[in-house]
C-alpha cells in the first residue's frame, strides 16, 4: 500500500500570460523562506528563466513539472519527496489557467493542488467578480482556493472589486503595482537572475508587501501519494556512459539547462565539467554540451573568442560528439546577426547564417523520435537561420502531431532549436554524447 506525505501546497496561476505570476511566487517564496519555512518551488512547463529568479526566492532549486514533458509518474515523484522536506510548496503555472493541452489547471486536479488565480485588475470593477465566478464554475473538479486581484490602483478601487466578488469565490486579497519589485525582460522572457543586481531587493520588497494578507498565511495541506513501481525512474546504468568526460557550456550566453539533464548524464555514469566560452579559451573533454541561451547579446566577446571557436573546431575535426540547442546552434553557424543588424562570425562549423527577428519565430512542445527512444522538449527562439544542411530527422509537435523543428546532424555534430528534457528518454539521451564508433 502507498504511503501518504501531507505538505501545504498552493499552485499560482493567472488568467494569461503577463499577470504577474512570477513575480507572486517570488514574492511568496521569500516571504515564507524569510520566516525560518523551507520551501519548494516548481515551474510548470518548459522555462529557463522564471526557475533562476523562483530559486533565488526560495533558497533551492526549482524543477519543471509538466504531465507531457516531465510526464505524470514523474511528476508525482518530485511532488512526493519535495513534501518530505518541506513546508510549503509552490507550484506555478504557465500562461493562463486553463491554457494548453495539458494545462495547468490539468495538472492541479491531477493532484489535488488548490488553484489561486491571480487577474490583472486594471481597469475593472466590479466585472471583476464575474470573471472569478467563470473561473470558479468553468471546472467543478478543481480545487479553487481563490482568486487574487493585481495591480489594484487604490484603497477604493478595491473596495469595488471586492464589493462585485460573489460570495462563493474565496478572496485572497488586493495587490497594488509593485514597481520597485518588478522583474525587467526581455525577448525571451525574463531578465536572467544573475543580470539584475538588485534582485534580493526587489525580492525582499516584494514579500513585505504580502504581510497581513491571506497570502501571507500557509495554504492548506495537501496529500501526496507514494509513486508505485510503475512510476519509479527508469534510468539504468549504461556502461558505455562510465567515465566519459562531457564538456557543458555555462554562463551568461549559455545558461538555458535543466539541471535534471545533468543529473542524468551523472548517474549514467559520465563526469562533467562546465566551460565558458565566453572567458575560456580551450575546451577538453570527450564530447560538448551547448545549451541555449543568449548568444545574441554577447556576440562581440564570443566573435572575438578565437582560441574558443578554434578549440571547437578541433574537438569535431577529432570525431567526437558536440551536441547544440538552439542559442548553442547558432553559435555554431558561419554567422550571427543580432536585432539590431550587427553581425559576428563564429565557429562556422555548422553552414549557414543566423538573424534575430523581432517576432516569435518558433514556439511549441515537441518531441525527437531516436531508434532508443523518443526525447521530449520543447522550441522557443525569436531568430531563424539558414543553412544548406538537409536536416536529419524532424521533431514532432505535440499539438497535432505535424513536422517541427529540423534536427541537423554534420560529422561528429548534431544541432537543433529543440530544447531536449533528457530524463523523458535517458537511452536517447545518452546517444548524443556517443561516438559513433562507440554505439
Amino acid at each position: 500500500m502507498s504511503t501518504l506525505r501531507y505538505c501545504p501546497a498552493l499552485f499560482l496561476s493567472a488568467t494569461s500570460s503577463g499577470q504577474g505570476k512570477t513575480t507572486l511566487a517570488a514574492a511568496l517564496a521569500r516571504y515564507h523562506n524569510r520566516a525560518g519555512r523551507r520551501v519548494r518551488v516548481f515551474k510548470i512547463g518548459p522555462d529557463f528563466l522564471d526557475p533562476m529568479i523562483l530559486a533565488r526566492a526560495s533558497g533551492a532549486e526549482v524543477e519543471p513539472l509538466d504531465l507531457w514533458m516531465v510526464g505524470e509518474p514523474a511528476c508525482r515523484r518530485l511532488l512526493y519527496e519535495a513534501a518530505a522536506e518541506a513546508d510549503l510548496i509552490l507550484v506555478e503555472g504557465a500562461m493562463g489557467l486553463f491554457d494548453g493541452t495539458p494545462s495547468g489547471a490539468d495538472l492541479a486536479e491531477r493532484f489535488g493542488l488548490p488553484a489561486a488565480v491571480l487577474i490583472d485588475a486594471r481597469g475593472m470593477g466590479q466585472t471583476f467578480g464575474a470573471l472569478a465566478l467563470g473561473l470558479a464554475q468553468y471546472r467543478p473538479g478543481l480545487r479553487l482556493a481563490g482568486v487574487i486581484a493585481n495591480r489594484v490602483g487604490s484603497e477604493r478601487h478595491a473596495e469595488m472589486i471586492g464589493e462585485g466578488i460573489p460570495s462563493e469565490v474565496p478572496f485572497l486579497g488586493a495587490l497594488p503595482r509593485l514597481d520597485e519589485a518588478a522583474l525587467p525582460s526581455r525577448h525571451l522572457g525574463l531578465v536572467q537572475a544573475a543580470e539584475i543586481a538588485d534582485l534580493e531587493q526587489r525580492l525582499d520588497a516584494a514579500a513585505e508587501r504580502l504581510a497581513g494578507t491571506a497570502l501571507a498565511e500557509l495554504p492548506p495541506r495537501v496529500a501526496f501519494r507514494e509513486p508505485g513501481l510503475a512510476s519509479a525512474p527508469t534510468i539504468k546504468p549504461v556502461p558505455r556512459l562510465d567515465g566519459l568526460q562531457i564538456a557543458v557550456a555555462r554562463d551568461a550566453a549559455f545558461s538555458f539547462l535543466y539541471a535534471a539533464n545533468l543529473r542524468l548524464l551523472r548517474s549514467l555514469g559520465a563526469k562533467l565539467s562546465l566551460f565558458s566560452p565566453l572567458r575560456d579559451s580551450l575546451v577538453e573533454a570527450d564530447a560538448i554540451y551547448l545549451p541555449g541561451g543568449y548568444p545574441e547579446l554577447h556576440l562581440e566577446t564570443l566573435a572575438a573568442n578565437r582560441a574558443m571557436l578554434a578549440s571547437l573546431g578541433t574537438h569535431v575535426d577529432a570525431g567526437k560528439p558536440l551536441y547544440a540547442e538552439c542559442g548553442g546552434m547558432l553559435y555554431l553557424l558561419e554567422t550571427l546577426t543580432d536585432k539590431d543588424g550587427r553581425s559576428g562570425q563564429l565557429a562556422g562549423l555548422l553552414p549557414g547564417h543566423g538573424r534575430l527577428q523581432p517576432r516569435l519565430a518558433g514556439l511549441g512542445m515537441q518531441s525527437m523520435a531516436t531508434s532508443a527512444g523518443e526525447l521530449r522538449g520543447h522550441s522557443f527562439h525569436h531568430s531563424t537561420m539558414e543553412t544548406p544542411l538537409t536536416p536529419s530527422t524532424y521533431g514532432i509537435r505535440q499539438r497535432d502531431g505535424g513536422r517541427g523543428e529540423p534536427v541537423y546532424r554534420h560529422g561528429s555534430l548534431t544541432a537543433s532549436y529543440l530544447h531536449l528534457y533528457f530524463p523523458s528518454a535517458p537511452e536517447a539521451a545518452a546517444a548524443l554524447f556517443i561516438a559513433e564508433q562507440r554505439r
